[in-house]
């Protein structure tokens, strides 16, 4: 079993029943059916097509599939919920992101791990915080020190109900 972070995004078709959805079927990914979701952040989205915020969350749990079965499984969640892919950071019902599978660093052509853009992205590295805040990636940065003032502002933490 290997421990993993999953990013959760979604800013179409009721984007926190989306996330709501997206958890119950990570569940079944979890090798024990556990699953520990941090807050839900509201963020604007990347790039410049205009579209709605996002709601974003990250989820830990531990896996038994090899990193591509398990990016293949997530793509399904994906699928499953009404996902298009027709624009690079379009907008989407849902984005699953592997951001972390244990320690592992992976480059290859369908996968990279750690998640390559998951250092400068507030979305990402606050609800990651929430989870795990004593984190060391892969690389040997500890988690805390990619965290600014500047990134806490870019998100806004939705409240204990989401």
């Amino acid at each position: 079993m290997i421990t993993v972070y999953v990013a959760l995004g979604a800013n179409l078709a009721s984007p926190k029943a989306q996330l709501d959805q997206a958890c119950e079927a990570l569940k079944s990914l979890a090798s024990d059916g556990q699953l520990s979701v941090s807050p839900y952040y509201q963020s604007a989205p990347m790039g410049d097509v205009p579209q709605p915020d996002y709601l974003n969350a990250v989820a830990r749990f531990t896996t038994k599939l090899a990193p591509l079965a398990l990016l293949d499984a997530l793509q399904g969640i994906e699928n499953e919920q009404g996902r298009v892919r027709e624009v690079r950071w379009g907008a989407r019902t849902l984005d699953l992101d592997l951001l972390l599978y244990g320690d592992w660093q992976l480059d290859i052509p369908r996968l990279k791990v750690p998640h390559y853009g998951m250092k400068t992205r507030s979305f990402v590295l606050i609800p990651l915080m929430d989870l795990a805040p004593d984190l060391i990636l892969p690389c040997g940065t500890g988690l805390t020190s990619l965290i600014t003032e500047e990134l806490k502002c870019q998100v806004q933490q939705l409240g204990p109900d989401h």
